[in-house]
């Protein structure tokens, strides 16, 4: 699982970057972001201590946002701080006991994402919250809304192929287990994004 999100990103920003007329690069990058996501949200459930873990993806995003920055998009965001955001507000939404001031957090996040030049934007926190609170049977359903809400809000006809890995994580569970057999070092897993960010920005002042 970990190695196929590392790869097809890395497919994407390549494309992103040195093949910008070919889409095929970019469709196959759309594999990425659901699995960091369900990545995000297995960590979520399962870390010893959720503010270490939050405290983690924000060095991370530190140490990303200048190779970002250089590599894919000047002013932009980069998407571990769209992923650092959806963990602070899963963390959040689990101490409230109200649903009301729930759904007002949600929605001012969603606005604060759009406005300002996250990753994703108020997409990619929406998705964070569907692989949370979404049973199996509704996971694939609710990703494909969501894809077709951004598709008309925002033109964005290439994030459907983004369904694929969700309908594999929803309804081909014994297959994803074996895919998630195959570990990454943690320090490979943690290192990747930035590292192949500096990489790309040094091909790209090189040509």
């Amino acid at each position: 699982m970990q190695w196929i999100a590392m790869i097809t990103m890395l497919i994407d920003h390549i494309g992103l970057v040195f093949f910008p007329d070919q889409e095929m690069w970019r469709v196959i990058g759309r594999i990425a972001f659901p699995i960091y996501v369900y990545a995000l949200v297995q960590g979520h459930f399962h870390t010893s201590s959720r503010p270490r873990y939050m405290m983690r993806l924000a060095v991370i995003a530190v140490i990303s946002q200048i190779p970002y920055q250089l590599a894919l998009d000047p002013y932009g965001l980069n998407v571990v701080v769209t992923l650092f955001v959806g963990a602070v507000i899963l963390y959040l939404l689990d101490r409230s006991e109200s649903a009301i001031l729930s759904v007002i957090l949600v929605i001012a996040a969603c606005v604060v994402m759009n406005d300002l030049p996250f990753d994703y934007g108020a997409y990619g926190l929406l998705l964070i919250l569907i692989f949370r609170y979404a049973s199996s049977a509704w996971l694939v359903p609710c990703h494909i809304m969501l894809n077709l809400l951004f598709w008309l809000l925002n033109n964005w006809e290439m994030q459907m192929w983004s369904v694929l890995p969700t309908v594999v994580i929803a309804y081909g569970p014994e297959f994803w287990k074996r895919l998630e057999s195959m570990q990454v070092s943690r320090w490979v897993w943690r290192s990747f994004y930035p590292l192949h960010l500096v990489l790309i920005a040094l091909a790209r002042y090189i040509m």
